[in-house]
């Protein structure tokens, strides 16, 4: 009998016989949505013996949502996903000419998927533009419903516009906008609410998972009161909520200031030693710095939502590009997840078969992992690997390898599929 996943006591309920809603995407979605399902249901036979099984219900969105209902984002998608809790998409087009702003910030908004988390991690015989890929393994938390995300703005021109400019120079005596006549405008809003969920989340994570540390990226020394404060509010978060599970660098410069940099330095190692988890923080531009110099000082990245796009795009392309890029959107308080491709849809070469399924392929590996379905993702990435080592790959890949074979979307699967053992 195939079940749904349930919640109980804040935990997933996952029955052997489990749906998961879909939506195969636009462009190239249902070339690497077939690709993805085919070794994942091959990764779980050979992991589970039949035990367990996944049967896969397809959901409306997109273009052929819209060719099919009239509507972009039917609510019976929206409903599907409350109803299963976990799902996963291929890419969608953003319509264009009004209507829903952006299908995914749609999805992730309804549903309140707080945290967008990608990981970052090098596999064997992928290239890279750095020396030493193999360094790099991070993991993404991405505020998902605020700072730019909120969509806030006032066009140029517009009467909406003029107001605003009104009400920063009558009620609060702005005065330093350069050219306010032609100016358009943005509002980022960034809450104390959404900055403790994020934070506290990308802590636990650290803290089940043994990670050395975590580090809040933002901007604020220029922008005190927003970005600033997140990187505030997850210091005092860190030190009421997890206590000796953790060790600060507001605690490391309180020592050093009472008691000098070299006992501040060997708390912080002693913490080390005791397996606490580092919390630091780093100004966005000197992180997209150091992540390229230091990646091994990086484990656990907590971020507001256009830093975390920033990072997620520089991590991906340092161990291969956005192609082999895996996401998910997570709601850690609900349970309720989607896990997408990260890349667009790529209609130029739709139907060609050109397209990479990894990202999708990966994003469904880390869905088995939040399922508690380890072994089965354990499967897919060591075969990924497997084929990326025997060089044969994708277009997309194919170009940056020497002496690589080039196949075709489902020859890639089919490849993937003969490297699980």
């Amino acid at each position: 009998m195939t079940n749904k996943i349930k919640i109980s006591n804040g935990r997933l309920e996952v029955p052997d016989r489990v749906i998961i809603p879909f939506i195969e995407g636009d462009g190239i979605g249902p070339e690497i949505t077939r690709a993805t399902q085919k070794i994942v249901d091959e990764a779980l036979r050979v992991s589970y013996n039949g035990q367990r099984s996944i049967s896969w219900f397809e959901v409306l969105a997109g273009e052929k949502a819209f060719t099919k209902t009239g509507e972009w984002l039917p609510q019976a998608t929206l409903d599907s996903f409350n109803e299963y809790i976990v799902g996963i998409k291929g890419p969608l087009t953003t319509p264009v000419g009004g209507g829903i702003r952006s299908l995914n910030v749609a999805l992730r908004q309804t549903l309140d998927l707080y945290v967008c988390m990608r990981p970052v991690r090098w596999f064997k015989g992928v290239p890279s533009p750095i020396r030493y890929p193999s360094r790099v393994d991070m993991h993404i938390f991405r505020e998902n419903t605020e700072d730019i995300y909120a969509g806030i703005e006032f066009m140029t021109g517009t009467p909406d516009a003029e107001k605003f400019k009104k009400l920063l120079e009558e009620n609060f005596g702005i005065e330093n906008v350069r050219f306010p006549e032609s100016s358009s405008f943005g509002i980022k809003p960034i809450s104390k609410e959404g900055s403790e969920r994020l934070i506290r989340a990308a802590i636990k994570f650290a803290i089940d998972r043994n990670l050395p540390s975590v580090t809040l990226v933002h901007k604020g020394n220029i922008m005190k009161f927003t970005e600033g404060a997140f990187k505030n509010w997850g210091y005092d978060l860190a030190e009421h909520e997890f206590g000796n599970k953790v060790f600060t660098w507001k605690q490391y410069e309180t020592i050093s200031k009472e008691k000098g940099k070299e006992a501040a330095q060997e708390a912080k190692n002693q913490a080390e030693k005791e397996g606490k988890v580092i919390l630091k923080d780093v100004i966005t531009d000197a992180f997209l710095q150091e992540s390229l110099l230091r990646p091994y000082d990086y484990s656990v990245i907590a971020t507001m939502n256009l830093n975390g796009d920033y990072i997620s795009d520089q991590l991906a392309a340092m161990v291969g590009g956005i192609g082999i890029s895996p996401g998910a959107n997570i709601n850690y308080q609900s349970g309720f997840a989607i896990f997408e491709a990260t890349h667009g849809t790529a209609p130029n070469i739709a139907g060609t078969g050109k397209a990479n399924p990894s990202s999708l392929l990966l994003s469904a590996a880390m869905m088995l992992e939040y399922m508690n379905w380890n072994k089965a993702a354990e499967h897919i990435y060591d075969a990924l690997e497997h084929t990326f080592n025997k060089r044969k790959v994708t277009a997309d890949l194919f170009s940056l390898m020497e002496g690589a074979q080039l196949v075709s979307t489902e020859e890639f699967a089919s490849e993937v599929i003969s490297n699980i053992h």
